[in-house]
């Protein structure tokens, strides 16, 4: 049974993640800090999978306990790295936070799989590195551009790292998969997205306001050259994104990789707006949303989605699940968190 290691794996799509590892038979250990989850995540893992996976609380910033973990664990087979600070709008607020929190704690990391004869390292990378694409769907080939964010900097930082050291390792192997806009929940609805006081993104604002926790949602912009001048985003359901991350551990395990760093896009291929989600919430809820106009919010992009053909094609990865299944999910999700 492969040893895996899931850093940030009690998160929104690290939890997904690690019930799919665990459907594939794989040994899992988490790694997180709970900054911006909860320990009860596990009980929803085994809820749905029926196996505990090994949970240790650390947090990476702390360079001797990463070097610990490895001694004791040092025979992980790969690791799949979401642990990381993740909202465009406080990043912009507090930059050094997210290089601190996403840069330094990747290099610790890193820094241990070059002990091992052999390390296989799936990078949680993200859309935001593109910036304002000049074309769209965005393919891979397209430029890297200055980041719109401190927090898409560190994933175009983070990317670069990587490379860096799989062109001086050869036993590192590593794929960074850059993802669009995850939402959704696990049907079971025993694990789902479970932000901690505020949410810094749209979905879990638009389920809590629908539910009366929030009085009302803010959509930040409605004069961008769009269909109906809100932002475009390729929204993806998190579960779909869950299993990509396991083909792709597989292709390294494997050795299927044709470089020892590779990049793939995670998205559906389609662009929906702000607006355009608010309706597909409000068609499979029945509920009509409360929400305003706002101005602009600093960092965010015109529109982005995917050229998923890369990901189709050489991953062997397709996303299946609609926006409409998303919030469906999404929207159990919160009934049945705030029922308990």
């Amino acid at each position: 049974m492969r040893k895996i290691l899931v850093t940030g794996g009690l998160g929104f799509i690290g939890s997904h993640t690690v019930v799919e590892l665990q459907h594939e038979g794989y040994e899992v250990v988490i790694i997180d800090n709970l900054s911006n989850s909860s320990r009860d995540v596990l009980k929803g893992i085994t809820g749905i999978t029926g196996k505990e996976p090994l949970f240790v609380e650390l947090d990476l910033k702390d360079k001797q306990s990463v070097q610990d973990f490895f001694r004791t664990h040092n025979d992980v087979d790969g690791v799949i790295h979401f642990a990381a600070s993740k909202a465009v709008g406080e990043s912009v607020g507090n930059p050094l936070l997210y290089y601190e929190n996403n840069l330094n704690t990747l290099v610790y990391v890193l820094q241990e799989l070059n002990k091992l004869q052999a390390a296989n390292f799936i990078f949680s990378s993200s859309c935001t590195v593109y910036g304002q694409a000049d074309e769209l769907p965005i393919t891979e080939n397209a430029p890297v551009k200055p980041a719109e964010s401190p927090y898409g900097n560190t994933k175009q930082i983070g990317e670069e790292i990587i490379k860096d050291s799989c062109k001086v390792s050869p036993n590192l192997k590593a794929i960074a998969l850059r993802y669009f806009n995850p939402i959704g929940a696990h049907e079971s609805a025993l694990i789902g997205e479970l932000p901690i006081g505020v949410p810094l993104n749209l979905v879990p604002f638009i389920t809590q306001t629908a539910v009366g926790l929030r009085e009302q949602l803010s959509v930040f912009g409605d004069d961008y050259p769009t269909t109906d001048g809100t932002c475009v985003r390729d929204y993806i359901h998190v579960v779909d994104l869950a299993k990509a991350h396991v083909i792709a551990l597989k292709r390294l395990l494997d050795g299927k990789n044709t470089t020892n760093f590779e990049v793939f896009n995670l998205g559906t291929g389609t662009g929906s707006t702000v607006l355009e989600a608010i309706k597909s919430f409000e068609k499979v809820s029945g509920e009509h949303l409360n929400y305003k106009i706002a101005p602009r919010r600093e960092g965010d992009v015109v529109a982005a989605f995917a050229d998923t053909e890369k990901a189709n094609t050489e991953l062997g990865w397709t996303s299946e699940l609609t926006l409409d299944d998303a919030m469906r999910s999404a929207w159990k999700w919160e009934k049945k968190i705030r029922n308990k």
